[in-house]
């Protein structure tokens, strides 16, 4: 049986863990195991589940002590003999892809999960650590072409080098039940009400204040509408603040962080993403899975838009022209809600069919390192 090092960063609810998490359930753990590398100050790993599961997981100092992480993590390969590690972290994989060559590890995958965006002050950092992370790997990966030119170039990518795996997703499991729409709004007082939903981090890639500026537009328009949201996230004080200035608080129902989250996709009329970037998120994709119409920033990459749900606005339009935009989509889908679990299958976004491909491309890429 072989183990990969699964190189996660922080493991946090959230589109990261749910991909890499679809993954592992869905590979062939009697040929495949991975074992999960992760910052100690992660909020979510699901460790009973990967115990069970038959991997194992290894809590490192968090990358922010790039130093003593580096030193963690490469303890941690030489005494497992890794024959292949895949790095999760975009840019960042240039830490881990040194380790892995340093520790000997033949099959060294960087792969590509975001973008950028001049308005994120992370974007600086990204740009330097760009060009390197591909130095120290062998094989290149992405969710999509944006993020596999972005970070890889073009040049890489014309010439093939860079393998695009589509983020994935239950799409079964994340189909459209009315009776669960039924139950979950019932319960927290929706019934008659316009449930605008997000859920994600809190953080200044994902525009999380200005969103809460779209929804009060929604609120002032709409006396019935309400803004589920579920996440938490280094903007969460800021974002609180600006909910009661704009005296919306009785029209916020805020969640914080939750893992039972099908109920909520299917209780909501839409959901809202206007990122300053984003790679392929997997909200998007779950929340489409379940038939809510979706509103994105056009800085989400059209790869998202799986099944024609997806709504793409401009961030420099106005929150009114977003409010409009919104009450319009909710108020034609309300009668016709239904599941979109087999055209986002179709589309290629399912995890069984994606994780044996994956599983086939690591053995390809371990045959083939050692010709």
């Amino acid at each position: 049986m072989i183990r990969v090092a699964m190189i996660i960063g922080k493991m946090d609810s959230g589109g990261k863990k749910n991909l890499v998490m679809e993954y592992y359930r869905h590979i062939d753990r009697t040929k495949m195991q991975f074992d999960f590398i992760c910052d100690s100050d992660s909020q979510a790993i699901p460790e009973d589940e990967i115990n069970q599961l038959g991997g194992r997981v290894y809590q490192i100092p968090p990358y922010q002590k790039i130093f003593s992480n580096m030193k963690a993590m490469k303890k941690i390969c030489k005494k497992n003999k890794y024959p292949i590690m895949h790095a999760w972290n975009s840019t960042m994989n240039l830490f881990p892809m040194f380790v892995a060559r340093s520790s000997g590890i033949p099959v060294r995958i960087s792969e590509s999960l975001s973008m950028a965006h001049e308005g994120d002050w992370k974007t600086k950092i990204k740009k330097v650590l760009r060009p390197m992370s591909k130095m120290f790997a062998t094989h290149f990966l992405s969710c999509g072409e944006d993020c596999g030119r972005w970070q890889f170039g073009d040049k890489l990518y014309d010439a093939g080098k860079v393998e695009v795996f589509k983020t994935v997703i239950n799409t079964k499991f994340n189909d459209y039940k009315s009776e669960l729409r039924k139950k979950t709004r019932a319960e927290f007082g929706w019934e008659d009400k316009i449930v605008v939903g997000h859920i994600g981090r809190f953080t200044p890639q994902k525009n999380s204040v200005h969103m809460i500026e779209i929804f009060a537009a929604v609120a002032k328009r709409e006396p019935k509408a309400v803004l589920c949201l579920i996440g938490d996230g280094e903007l969460k004080d800021e974002m609180m603040a600006k909910i009661k200035e704009l005296g919306i608080e009785k029209q916020v129902d805020y969640l914080g962080r939750r893992e039972d989250i099908q109920q909520f996709y299917n209780a909501m009329d839409c959901f809202i993403l206007p990122s300053l970037y984003e790679g392929l998120p997997v909200v998007g994709l779950e929340a489409e899975s379940c038939g809510l119409p979706m509103f994105f920033s056009t800085e989400v990459t059209r790869e998202a838009n799986a099944c024609e749900l997806g709504h793409y606005i401009e961030l420099d339009k106005s929150v009114d022209y977003w409010a409009e935009e919104i009450l319009s989509a909710c108020r034609e889908n309300m009668p016709i809600r239904r599941s979109h679990a087999k055209e986002v299958a179709s589309a290629g976004f399912d995890s069984a069919s994606e994780a044996m491909r994956l599983q086939r491309y690591y053995m390809k890429a371990l045959k083939d390192i050692h010709k």
